[in-house]
């Protein structure tokens, strides 16, 4: 019998701890209209914050909670849990096993993803796949969670960005797709353009380097503007492609919430409307590593994806890593 993998439940976890464009353009006030023009080129109007003694896991166990309570699953009830995040806990171990300890799933294994942005469609894609191939796997937790403000000095006008949460599936076998398909591109070649530089093998922390700022999160390079909207729609296309479906029966397209024209544009390349592409980073801001897995379960509780929808959803972070995933809603 051919093993499917679906999503069964989700679950978010918003900080409460808002930080207004308002706030930012008092703290910013010496760089005359930066938080105006911020605003207009991407949407974002607030984000939230989590408190500054809370770790990762911290911000991913309410969202793994949540998920398991709609499922009405217990933490025991989980065989394995992957975590992406491009703002762990530590360097090592990973950040996946700190929050198996602390939601009690004893009985699960855990691994983490570290793409950034495309860790949550990535783990969506590993978890199905495990799940078909391995019998004994039956419940698996995929989670996305982001505190990158803890990992960026207050004074970089980056923050402006920075919003914190989290974002969880919950997957189970099928008997019918569920997962439909996944597609994976890379470019290296921008591995040095946005990124935590000291505090690895290529530099470990220095007292120097802390006061230069090298153990903060930092852009050397400004990344093309149109690089993700030149590649997006080749992602949406190869999911297409390779899933049999016609991009005008996709109910959902979800994509990083960096930008919101950025997603406007590309859904006009695409010739989708754009009512169809779900977005939140006007709400919670850029949330990173979380914010795929967030705006899924935000169309959820919205009414915007149901049941036996097709939701496409690409991520694409830092590095840089792009990842598309393709699911028929339970």
């Amino acid at each position: 019998m051919t093993r499917y993998a679906t999503i069964v439940a989700t679950g978010r976890y918003v900080p409460e701890i808002e930080v207004t464009n308002d706030m930012l353009r008092e703290r910013f006030k010496h760089i005359p209209d930066f938080v105006d023009k911020m605003e207009a080129s991407s949407g974002i109007k607030t984000r939230w914050h989590a408190p500054e003694n809370w770790a990762t896991s911290d911000v991913a166990l309410p969202a793994a909670k949540l998920a398991l309570e709609r499922a009405g699953k217990k933490p025991e009830d989980l065989d394995l849990i992957i975590l992406g995040t491009d703002s762990p806990d530590y360097i090592t171990p990973a950040t996946s096993v700190v929050l198996q300890y602390k939601l009690g799933a004893k009985n699960a294994g855990t691994f983490d993803v570290g793409c950034a942005c495309a860790s949550f469609p990535t783990g969506l894609s590993a978890a199905a796949g495990i799940i078909a191939a391995n019998p004994g796997i039956k419940t698996v937790l995929v989670i996305g969670v982001y505190l990158m403000h803890k990992l960026t000095a207050a004074t970089d006008p980056m923050v402006f960005f920075y919003g914190d949460g989290a974002g969880a599936a919950l997957l189970e076998p099928a008997a019918s797709p569920g997962f439909i398909t996944a597609t994976f591109r890379a470019d290296g070649s921008y591995h040095d353009y946005w990124g935590i530089y000291s505090g690895g093998t290529f530099e470990p922390a220095t007292e120097d380097s802390v006061k230069a700022g090298r153990t903060a999160c930092t852009i050397k390079n400004r990344y093309p503007p149109e690089l993700n909207e030149e590649t997006w729609p080749i992602i949406v296309q190869r999911l297409a492609k390779d899933g049999g479906f016609n991009l005008r029966d996709v109910d959902c397209f979800i994509f990083t919430q960096v930008r919101k024209p950025t997603i406007e544009r590309v859904m006009e390349r695409l010739g989708v409307p754009v009512e169809r592409a779900h977005t939140i980073m006007e709400q919670y801001g850029y949330t990173g590593s979380a914010c795929v897995g967030m705006a899924l379960d935000h169309a959820i509780e919205q009414g915007k994806v149901k049941s036996g929808n097709l939701v496409v959803m690409v991520g694409s972070g830092v590095g840089y890593n792009q990842a598309g995933c393709a699911f028929r809603m339970r």
